[in-house]
């Protein structure tokens, strides 16, 4: 079977769900077979690699790009920023690839809200996944509206509006 190499993007506030929104539409699509991989935009620059004191993590603080191979999975720990482009690469054959920030990507995105709404995100906005915390109404007319609680209905907007690599 041919990848479908479908890549989308999510954003909104800190504490609006994107996680358990990836998290959610991961393990459906995961379950009906697909490969999944997921990008995690760190701003704050806050993600550390392994535990202190272990080997991984002494090499790593050496400055120098890391790669972990075990029977089960590849950890790299590379001290560049990547391009969406580059990860694409590197990750290859997927089905889904999953975004969680990265605003400034041109990439389809779905912005998440709970509780209050951000205009600010709009611009940048192809579909909104919010409950039933938010007035839909303030939700201009141009932006899909879907429910935060229906990854099915997540995964059929990814299905028709994910950009294709």
């Amino acid at each position: 079977m041919k990848s479908k190499r479908l890549v989308v993007a999510f954003s909104g506030p800190s504490n609006s769900g994107k996680t358990s929104t990836i998290v959610n539409v991961s393990n459906i699509l995961k379950d009906r077979g697909f490969n999944v991989c997921i990008i995690k935009h760190d701003p704050r620059d806050k993600a550390v690699f392994d535990t202190v004191g272990k080997d991984s993590h002494k090499f790593s603080q050496t400055g120098a790009n890391v790669a972990i191979v075990s029977p089960t999975r590849t950890t790299l720990f590379k001290r560049q920023s990547s391009t969406i482009d580059e990860i694409i690469d590197l990750f290859k054959d997927f089905d889904y690839l999953l975004v969680e920030g990265l605003k400034t990507l041109d990439l389809p995105r779905i912005s998440i809200f709970r509780n209050q709404l951000d205009q600010s995100y709009f611009d940048v906005t192809d579909a909104i996944a919010t409950d039933k915390t938010i007035d839909s109404n303030l939700i201009p007319n141009s932006i899909e509206k879907l429910d935060l609680n229906n990854p099915e209905e997540i995964i059929n907007w990814i299905d028709k509006n994910g950009k294709r690599v």
